[in-house]
């Protein structure tokens, strides 16, 4: 039976919904740091895992989201994870100490990590081909909106309040969504009528060690037994998940859709993207504070001409997309973001002008506006539609522990080559860790070359594994 149209319509906003909050709070938090670092006496160890805590829980557990929404109902996981993300919001802002702060983020990811893949299942779902990398360009816009309204909300937030209501402005919006998703919203359910209970520890924990070893890097160091241990246990976890999902009749990851140039592709491509875009976010959210002297709301207008491009032009590119494939966005789009990058790099200096910041800026936001809605759309779009959810998830677990290493990574470029002592010795810190920034993107114009130039999802590949029977659960509410 066709889904009604006004079913569709709330399927997209309140999808959306969720990739807006979960987005807007990770911006948001790295506009805040400088007043973090200075209210809560954090070191710069203890605003990395601010970022950190939510993007660790984030990857780790974002494959076991989409299969929970698979098993359990994803309208009903939906609202669960909108839950949790809500709850721990409220446990943020009322935190006293950086300890508490980082485990309440903690939490945070662990919900961020069921919302997200549903986001993308709902909506691949609910729209046909044709008409799903339009709205996947329209769910990029207000992801995007969230992107760009996060510096420019938190600093207006933390200059005129303070800095716990950036936590507290995601609690009404969390509710309302809640709402109305238990009413507006399809429950459906996955190909996998049962939970791989071997696979989901495995795949959390193998991610959740591999991730800890850049969190942990700048401080115990490279070649620590911490770091080289937590790599080994890593991979070793991860091997044993991929050995027991050719085995298991219900694998969490149908390991056949690697062999699909699209999905394996898209991987790359996230790794890469999200590489640069957190770990520069960190850096250039303080550069306009600790480098150029600007208040916390002034920076955040300043911001405002980078982080508002993809609410501009991912709508755009998501609709072309449809027309001309994912692949010019994805490796056009790194390209420009990596120009734009290391551009910004070069002309920040100490008493640099404005002016001279925002050409980079912008070309580096158009960038990231390109991939955003072609990647979401070549990830989901490789897979049977039934499987939007594993592609969705497997994505973004990559995209996520890729902004980790990027964090992680810049941070030590920073501390190696700048500091916190002046405003010059940041700025020259700062500097080196952007040209990294944007050297990881133009690397990752590769995958993005070798990406197929029209998705394919609806071709069968012989490589598949054979399609499960899909339970759906209609509801009759809205």
């Amino acid at each position: 039976m066709a889904v009604r149209p006004v079913r569709v319509a709330w399927t997209l906003i309140l999808a959306s919904i969720g990739a807006f909050i979960t987005s807007l709070d990770v911006v948001v938090v790295a506009t805040a740091l400088p007043s973090l670092r200075t209210d809560l006496n954090a070191s710069l160890s203890d605003l990395e895992w601010t970022i950190n805590a939510y993007n660790l829980a984030f990857a780790s557990l974002m494959l076991t989201g989409a299969a929970l929404g698979d098993r359990f109902g994803r309208r009903r996981m939906y609202v669960a994870g909108l839950g949790v993300f809500t709850a721990a919001s409220v446990a943020c802002a009322l935190s006293t100490s950086v300890e508490t702060l980082i485990a309440a983020r903690l939490v945070q990811g662990i919900g961020a990590a069921v919302v997200l893949p549903l986001t993308l299942t709902l909506i691949s779902e609910a729209f046909p081909m044709v008409k799903r990398g339009a709205a996947i360009g329209i769910w990029g816009a207000i992801t995007g909106l969230g992107v760009a309204a996060g510096p420019l909300l938190g600093g207006a937030i933390i200059e005129g309040i303070s800095w716990q209501w950036i936590f507290w402005i995601n609690v009404p919006v969390g509710a309302v969504a809640i709402v109305l998703s238990m009413v507006r919203l399809r429950e459906s359910h996955g190909p996998r009528p049962q939970l791989d209970l071997v696979g989901l520890p495995l795949i959390a924990l193998g991610l959740f060690a591999l991730v800890w070893a850049p969190v942990r890097a700048p401080a115990a160091g490279w070649g620590s037994v911490e770091v080289i241990g937590a790599l080994i246990v890593g991979v070793a976890l991860i091997v044993a998940f991929l050995v027991r999902e050719r085995r298991a009749r219900f694998p969490m990851m149908p390991l056949a859709y690697f062999r699909r140039r699209g999905f394996a592709t898209s991987g790359g491509v996230a790794f890469f993207l999200s590489f640069s875009l957190i770990g520069s976010l960190f850096m250039i959210a303080q550069m306009f504070q600790v480098g150029l002297g600007y208040s916390p709301l002034a920076a955040g207008v300043r911001i405002l001409v980078w982080t508002a491009m993809p609410m501009l032009v991912a709508p755009l590119a998501g609709t072309l997309s449809d027309k001309f494939g994912n692949r010019p966005f994805m490796a056009g789009g790194l390209l420009l973001m990596g120009l734009g990058l290391g551009w910004l790099g070069l002309a920040a200096e100490p008493g640099v002008g404005y002016g001279n910041l925002i050409l980079p800026l912008i070309v580096s936001g158009i960038g990231i506006s390109c991939v955003f809605p072609t990647l979401a759309n070549a990830a989901v779009g490789s897979v049977p539609i039934n499987d939007s959810g594993v592609a969705a998830g497997a994505n973004n677990t990559v995209r996520e522990t890729g902004g980790l290493f990027g964090v992680a990574i810049l941070a030590a470029v920073f501390s190696h080559y700048g500091s916190y002592a002046s405003p010059a010795s940041f700025l020259h810190g700062f500097r080196y860790a952007l040209l990294v920034a944007g050297a990881m993107a133009l690397v990752g114009v590769v995958p993005g070359l070798l990406s197929p130039s029209k998705t394919q999802a609806s071709i069968p590949h012989p490589d598949d594994p054979v399609p499960l029977p899909q339970t759906q659960e209609a509801s009759a509410t809205g």
